[in-house]
């Protein structure tokens, strides 16, 4: 228990799952189950903008079920991953939702609208009895309304880049993460850099979050780092863990300091 206990831990998100993205996600993921031991937490999208809903693809859910045997988790992220709301009216909004991201689905939703949606997600989590402990706004986007509405469900935890939160009081705990910007060549250049940088100053940080996205995967040199980087922090000695699973050994960790 005293090693568990003391554990530095790696936490390795894949984002934007959906039938559309496996085919993306497919060959790291069984270069990951290859090492063997390596939870995944998976974030998961009800129906990917709009026309990849998983009720229409039960071989994909039955492999998310899967993965829950593995020993994986799923969290649920966002609902359709996708900005319908009224089109940006100042200029601070037509950055976010337009220059930043057109998938900040959460970010401008009222209380009602994120509360119905994120039941919605709820519902389909038990409808395929998938434990649920987690949600992730895409983008990490949430409007007030969003975080109301969550201090009103039974869930554990959301999270932005550099934090988890547990719920329902927002209670932040470090979790510093990496994450790479890879649509264009030097974008994917620069988030080598900067990750590069960022891993070297959280050398000793008691966890880092690996979080990767599908279009990640679509180049070698992107999927070669997080391979690469996951394997290296195995070496060092940091514990593969699942979200859920590192807030409840920080849980216990507290205990025992108390």
């Amino acid at each position: 228990m005293a090693d568990r206990l003391n554990c530095r831990a790696v936490l390795l998100v894949l984002h934007d799952v959906a039938p559309s993205t496996w085919a993306d996600y497919r060959p790291f993921v069984e270069a990951v189950d290859a090492i063997g031991g390596v939870p995944m937490t998976w974030l998961v999208v009800p129906d990917f903008h709009g026309h990849d809903a998983l009720a229409n693809h039960p071989a994909f859910c039955r492999m998310l079920g899967e993965r829950l045997a593995r020993g994986d988790e799923l969290a649920l992220h966002g609902y359709y991953h996708e900005d319908r709301e009224p089109a940006p009216t100042t200029p601070r909004d037509w950055f976010m939702r337009r220059i930043y991201t057109h998938e900040g689905e959460f970010y401008r939703l009222p209380h009602a609208a994120a509360l119905a949606r994120l039941r919605a997600g709820i519902e389909l989590f038990q409808r395929n009895d998938w434990p649920l402990h987690g949600f992730v706004a895409p983008a990490w986007l949430m409007s007030e309304g969003t975080r109301q509405a969550l201090r009103e469900l039974p869930l554990r935890y959301t999270s932005d880049p550099q934090h988890l939160y547990q719920l329902p009081d927002f209670t932040p705990i470090d979790t510093p993460g990496l994450v790479w910007s890879a649509r264009s060549a030097w974008r994917r250049g620069l988030s080598k850099i900067v990750s590069d940088q960022r891993e070297q100053h959280w050398r000793d940080a008691p966890v880092i979050r690996l979080g990767l996205h599908p279009v990640d995967m679509r180049h070698p040199f992107a999927r070669d780092y997080w391979l690469h980087t996951l394997e290296r922090l195995l070496a060092e000695g940091r514990k593969p863990m699942s979200k859920i699973d590192w807030l409840i050994y920080q849980r216990e960790r507290m205990g025992r300091a108390a």
